[in-house]
């Protein structure tokens, strides 16, 4: 029964011997088919990693926010073909990922599904923040209306508090700024904020302060991958 891969890819352009075990590049050079997020960009991966197959000969499906739900039971046809590998924009498949509507389609049809070794920015980003670690949520993108937004970002401050748990935010890019103002502007001055952008890359900054010295020293993360942590 073919296996259903999940492939880490990279969060920067950093060297990929920073973030994938050489014995994780060997299962890759073994898989012929990929069900990807973006194909340009699984393809300069496999390219980095010296798959020994022409990448023109390697099969590719798209799985992304412009698929639909209706198309997912298809894929299944396509996994049960051969071992399949699922690679994500950046980082690890199948979280804050489409990937895992096909990790579930896979459960249900008893096709067994192997997570490989490789960097998580959620997980680095909490490892650098000197937050809570023991208990902490993940909530993903939170709403684009601002209105919505800063209602969002109260509640998790407030169960933050309550719980003493770090809560954990990402936002596309080229909206971080309007994220860490609603932040700045709705969070309580002394909860504890913590920015990790471009984690892994040789720019990395992480940085934990207090809402009240964010208000005088605004991070510099217009369109760089960030992390948001929030602890009250």
């Amino acid at each position: 029964m073919p296996v259903l891969y999940l492939v880490p890819s990279p969060l920067s352009d950093n060297s990929i011997s920073w973030f994938l075990p050489q014995e994780v590049i060997n299962v890759i050079h073994g898989l012929h088919q990929f069900i990807v997020e973006d194909v340009r960009t699984a393809r300069r991966f496999l390219s980095k990693i010296k798959h020994p197959q022409k990448i023109e000969n390697l099969s590719f499906r798209e799985l992304n926010e412009h698929t639909s739900m209706k198309e997912i039971p298809d894929f299944l046809t396509f996994i049960r073909t051969a071992d399949t590998g699922v690679i994500s924009e950046a980082g690890l498949p199948a979280v804050a990922d489409p990937g895992a509507e096909i990790v579930s389609l896979a459960h249900a049809n008893s096709v067994q599904v192997v997570a490989l070794t490789g960097p998580s920015s959620i997980f680095m980003a909490l490892m650098s923040s000197g937050l809570n670690g023991q208990s902490f949520a993940f909530a993903g993108y939170l709403p684009v209306k601002q209105n919505l937004r800063q209602a969002r970002l109260r509640a998790l401050e407030k169960r933050s508090k309550e719980e003493k748990q770090t809560q954990i935010f990402i936002e596309t890019p080229y909206r971080n700024m309007q994220l860490f103002d609603d932040i700045i502007k709705t969070c309580h001055p002394d909860t504890k904020l913590s920015i990790a952008a471009n984690i892994t890359a040789p720019d990395e900054f992480v940085r934990t302060k207090l809402i009240r010295q964010w208000k005088t020293n605004p991070p510099a993360i217009n369109k760089i991958p960030t992390v948001f942590l929030l602890q009250g």
